[in-house]
């Protein structure tokens, strides 16, 4: 166990970050297998953005998530899965925008 206070504190930091990489790998694993069970746009919209988190996050290399992604897009084709928006996207009501109120208008400065 560390004695000096720095290291104490880095050593609360890499549990919480190790802790947190952990939840993203399992999500990334879980994720993958699920979309291999049953390829469809939904399981495959979810595997692709646990790939690009992961990714971002850094807990796996870019060139990882890329061939990742590669994959998934070939297991996808071969399974028949159709690319389209239309099918990944949820029917969702479309929203009113909201009123704008007038500008409040200003008087003009005085020139002195």
């Amino acid at each position: 166990m560390p004695i000096i206070k720095s290291a104490k504190k880095r050593v609360r930091i890499a549990s919480k970050a190790a802790a947190r990489n952990r939840r993203t790998k399992r999500t990334l694993k879980t994720a993958l297998k699920a979309f291999s069970a049953k390829a469809s746009n939904d399981t495959k919209s979810q595997a692709q953005s646990a790939i690009d988190k992961a990714a971002k996050k850094g807990v796996i290399h870019k060139n990882k998530a890329a061939r990742l992604q590669k994959r998934a897009a070939a297991q996808a084709k071969a399974a028949g899965v159709k690319p389209g928006k239309a099918a990944a996207k949820k029917a969702t009501p479309a929203k009113k925008p909201a009123a704008k109120k007038p500008a409040a208008k200003k008087a003009p400065a005085k020139k002195k």
